[in-house]
């Protein structure tokens, strides 16, 4: 492995102007971000009704077909990999997290709420109100409502993280039988990523304005806050230096988060014990996913100080630590890999400015990568 490299970066922080405006890749929270308001979105909670037989409506979806929110609209949208988009449902404002069961049902963490989608009919189910206020239905980085999302391994339970503006946000539980929320645990700022252990016994909200991971018991809903701040803390909301996605490792269900493309933090969610591997992508990281075996990906957007960092890629990191860069051609945001493991697919709606309306295919073999139109300002993916 490569020696940890510049320990001053912690005070990189708040950028000049003029450098801050031509970046790609920043998170330093805005101004202007919406202040909460008073009234929770309203909508009726719909019960998920059974989807319908095959004799009655036929598959439209193949196996292998990409599932992206449209964090730019209001519509989940359904890419074919060899030729793009062929069809989308409206979901709701804004989507962000996508949670697939195992029965081809889809959870959407939309701003409005979290949507229910047939993915085989393409019909939207349902859409589970929050029982949280995060304020008026907007667009953009620092919308409220949802963002994280996971579902439990059983698919009794639907885990959403929701972003209060301004405040601490909540970790919600969805019964998936009745589309009902029926608890709520108060989280950390702005919940970019919810994680389920592999036992379905432990739930892990990372937090990234709050530089920490909540760990929720699933059973009692007990829940401490571990921080994982490999630059430390130094700026606040100013900080770039910030947790963004977990992945959680198979062989011993340690959290693995990403920064910088320089420090890989390893999580034990058990104890809050927190170690730090060196990685070697030197860009501004966000979306992860690990493999069954413990391959790790990791999205880099690109660089917070141009002269010194380098630009969008995705590190392919093994489970021994031997990494893989591919270049990447923009901001990205998020992955998903193929099943047989051979191809990463990598969105480009990115949260921030930069962003564009398709997913990069990369040839995990080759190292080819093929740009497809997909979309609007697609965030999140998953391989149906």
């Amino acid at each position: 492995m490569t020696k940890i490299r510049r320990p001053s970066r912690t005070a990189r922080v708040l950028l000049p102007a003029a450098v801050a405006g031509a970046l790609l890749a920043g998170c330093a929270q805005a101004d202007e971000a919406p202040a909460a308001g008073t009234a929770a979105p309203t909508g009726p909670t719909v019960t998920v009704t059974p989807p319908p037989s095959t004799a009655s409506a036929p598959s439209r979806t193949a196996a292998g077909t990409l599932l992206v929110s449209d964090f730019g609209s209001d519509t989940v949208t359904f890419v074919d990999p060899a030729r793009g988009s062929t069809g989308s449902v409206r979901v709701g404002t804004a989507p962000y997290g996508l949670a697939l069961g195992k029965d081809g049902r889809a959870w959407v963490a939309t701003a409005e709420g979290v949507a229910v989608v047939d993915t085989d009919t393409r019909r939207r189910l349902a859409l589970v109100p929050y029982r949280t206020d995060s304020g008026p239905v907007t667009t953009g980085e620092y919308r409220g409502g949802g963002m994280g999302i996971a579902l439990s391994p059983d698919g009794r339970r639907v885990y959403v993280g929701v972003n209060v503006p301004g405040g601490d946000g909540t970790l919600e539980v969805i019964d998936a039988a009745s589309a009902k929320v029926v608890d709520v645990v108060e989280v950390g700022r702005r919940p970019f990523d919810v994680d389920v252990s592999r036992d379905g016994s432990a739930v892990y909200a990372t937090n990234h304005d709050s530089f920490d991971v909540t760990v929720v018991d699933a059973d009692s809903l007990d829940a401490r806050r571990v921080e994982v701040a490999p630059y430390g803390t130094e700026g606040g909301l100013g900080s770039w230096l910030k947790p963004h996605y977990t992945a959680v490792r198979p062989s011993d269900g340690k959290l693995l988060l990403p920064f910088e493309g320089e420090r890989l933090a390893v999580v034990d969610p058990a104890t809050g014990r927190v170690e730090i591997e060196s990685m070697t992508a030197n860009t501004h990281q966000h979306g992860a996913t690990v493999t069954p075996d413990g391959t790790l990906l990791a999205v880099g957007t690109g660089p917070i100080d141009p002269s010194e960092d380098r630009g969008p890629s995705l590190t392919v990191r093994s489970p021994g630590g031997v990494e893989r860069v591919y270049p990447l051609d923009g901001p990205h945001e998020d992955v998903a890999v193929s099943k047989d493991g051979r191809t990463a697919y990598v969105t480009g709606g990115f949260t921030r400015d930069g962003y564009w309306d398709g997913i990069s295919v990369v040839d995990l073999g080759s190292g080819e990568v093929k740009r497809l139109a997909a979309g609007s300002r697609p965030l999140d993916v998953v391989v149906l």
